[in-house]
Parts: C-alpha cells; sequence; structure tokens
C-alpha cells in the first residue's frame, strides 16, 4: 500500500537523523574533550550538558564490567546504531504483517490472514529477544526497557535456559530460541501466506 511506504520512509528518515545526530554529538564532544577548551566555557558545557545523558550511562556500564571508559563515546554511538537498526526492524515488520492483514482483508483470504498475524507475531518477538540479548551487555536491569523486555520474554527464554545447558559461561539459550522462531516464521510464509 502507497501509504504504508510513505509512512515507512517517513520513519527511516526521522531514525537516521537521529542517529546521525547522536554522532555528531558524541564526536562534538570527543573533540571539545580533546582540545581541551575551559571547562567552564559555554562550549563545553553546552556540549557535555546535551552529551551526558547519552555518554554517561555507557561509561557506567563499562566501568561495571571492567573496561575502559574511554570507549564510551565509541560504544554510544554503536548502541545508537544497533538501536536505530533493532527499530527499523521492528517498524519493518508491523509494517509488513499491517500490510498483508490488510490485503487479506481485502481479498477475504482468512489463511493469510492467520498467517501474517502468526508471522508479525514470531518477527517482533525474535527482535524483542535479539534486543535483550544486545541490551543486557550494556544497559543495567533497572532501567525501564531492560524490564520490560524481561518481562515479555521471560516466558519463553526462562524454559529454555533450564532445557538448553550453557557452553561454559555462555547462555546459548537465545540462540537457539531465536533459530527456532525463524524457523516457525520460514513455516508460517511457505504454508499459510504463500
Amino acid at each position: 500500500m502507497p501509504i504504508l511506504n510513505l509512512i515507512a520512509l517517513i520513519i527511516y528518515y526521522v531514525l537516521v537523523v537521529i542517529i546521525v545526530g547522536i554522532i555528531v554529538l558524541v564526536l562534538l564532544r570527543v573533540a571539545v574533550d580533546y582540545a581541551d577548551l575551559n571547562p567552564f566555557a559555554w562550549t563545553k558545557l553546552t556540549v557535555r550538558r546535551y552529551s551526558d545523558p547519552l555518554v554517561n550511562p555507557v561509561r557506567r556500564g563499562l566501568m561495571r564490567v571492567g573496561l575502559d571508559q574511554r570507549l564510551a563515546p565509541l560504544v554510544t554511538i554503536l548502541i545508537a546504531i544497533l538501536a536505530g537498526w533493532f527499530f527499523w526492524k521492528l517498524v519493518t515488520s508491523v509494517l509488513f504483517t499491517v500490510d498483508g492483514i490488510i490485503l487479506s482483508v481485502l481479498t477475504h483470504a482468512p489463511i493469510k490472514l492467520l498467517g501474517f498475524i502468526l508471522f508479525g507475531i514470531l518477527a517482533v518477538y525474535s527482535l524483542l529477544i535479539m534486543m535483550r540479548v544486545i541490551f543486557s551487555w550494556g544497559m543495567t536491569y533497572g532501567s525501564r526497557l531492560m524490564r520490560f523486555l524481561i518481562h515479555v520474554t521471560e516466558p519463553i527464554l526462562g524454559p529454555a535456559r533450564r532445557m538448553i545447558p550453557s557452553v561454559g559461561m555462555w547462555d546459548i539459550s537465545p540462540i537457539l530460541v531465536i533459530l527456532l522462531l525463524q524457523l516457525l516464521q520460514t513455516a508460517v510464509a511457505e504454508m499459510l501466506i504463500r
């Protein structure tokens, strides 16, 4: 549908502008820090005021795991890009599902309708599990986003973690659950949507 394509395009460009803005702000912070400006100068205070909410949580997370806190700006940029990618995947999955549901309703295809609904649920759930795994490396479990991700994904990951043994210190159950969800997604696409 043309309206959904327009919505996707607008969301994509807004997302790119936000990511580029974060990257520019963090790089500006690095440049101001290395320029060794007066700490009370307007430029340094302004850049710090806007970049501290982005960089400081990452810095604390790096210190918690024993890594060098000077990596915080680089990790902040990588997290912004990764979070933007996750959001974009979520948007495309939802819009694909909505487009398929509308098309199924208009063509009176109840089996395709069921297929698109299942496909969308599996896609969003896989994405939420990936987000939980990636964000658990740098976010505290006290943050709202992590609490939400744990609350939503634990009903599947909890039993999987008990059934699948960890490999050394690594918990591989999320990887296997994502592979299983993608297998189910492929089966739904082949059997119900085709």
